[in-house]
């Protein structure tokens, strides 16, 4: 895993546990290169079979991938994001960020229609691009991009086209107005008023620290579905194991494992 700052993330632990557990001689180190450059340099030099990548590195390993002529997985060429690189011979760039948000979703509501109304997205970075095109594959058609700067929510609606529009902070209001889904795809937000969103809405964080953010915290109190990051991570993290080692996801309870760590780092 590469990422700055990296020290707080869990993946370790989830890829750990199921290492031990398929009985794998392999390490799953959390490395943390200090600029761009020497991401790059990291991954031209270092005898890895892999590597998973979080912020802010994705565009740039997206770059790396393109500059170094790796296969680029649909889901990482529709959102300009990487978060798991194949280094073998021939380099594979790949997205599981999509994936891990759906099956989150899914495992809290399995039968949920995707395409019965509004969704909306706070923030416009690598995540949120990834979240788009993962909804739009299940059936949106009504994706509003919600960011503080609304340039950057209106280049991503244009990246996606019909059906993807661009907010401002300050309408959030308006773009909640009966939306059955609230997805945080930002680092730091205020928690928005949800009373006009439908009744029953869910509300998805993709942070996990804490676990039950501010925001999961409202949507509870309003009587709404809620979803945590931490589900998203394990969601991610399932397809981009089986493709650094090549074998199924052992049955091993991570969830407990990453909520003991959650517990005893406060």
């Amino acid at each position: 895993m590469v990422g700055l700052p990296i020290d707080h993330s869990l993946s370790p632990v989830i890829h750990t546990a199921w290492l031990e557990a398929a009985g794998i001689d392999g390490r799953y180190l959390a490395l943390a290169p200090a600029s761009p450059e020497e991401l790059m340099a990291l991954l031209d030099s270092a005898d890895l079979v892999g590597c998973n990548v979080t912020a802010p590195y994705k565009p740039h390993a997206f770059r790396w991938a393109e500059e170094r002529g790796a296969g680029i997985g649909p889901e990482a060429r529709a959102t300009g994001s990487v978060n798991l690189l194949l280094l073998g011979k021939r380099p594979e760039a790949r997205s599981t960020d999509g994936q891990g948000l759906i099956a989150a979703i899914r495992a809290r509501v399995p039968d949920h229609d995707f395409s019965r109304g509004p969704i909306v997205i706070l923030g416009a970075g690598g995540a949120a691009s990834a979240a788009v095109h993962a909804l739009r594959s299940e059936g949106s058609t009504d994706i509003r991009l919600v960011n503080r700067t609304l340039g950057r929510a209106a280049a991503q609606a244009s990246h996606f086209g019909s059906g993807v529009s661009a907010w401002s902070l300050d309408a959030v209001a308006g773009a909640l107005e009966e939306a059955h889904m609230l997805i945080n795809a930002a680092s730091h937000v205020d928690s928005p008023n949800l009373g006009g969103m439908a009744r029953d809405a869910i509300v998805m964080d993709m942070s996990y620290r804490p676990l039950m953010t501010p925001l999961l915290a409202a949507a509870e109190a309003e009587g709404l579905t809620t979803v945590d990051g931490l589900a998203m991570l394990i969601g991610q993290a399932r397809p981009s194991f089986s493709a650094l080692f090549g074998c199924a996801v052992p049955d091993v309870d991570v969830r407990s494992l990453c909520l003991k760590v959650l517990e005893a780092n406060g």
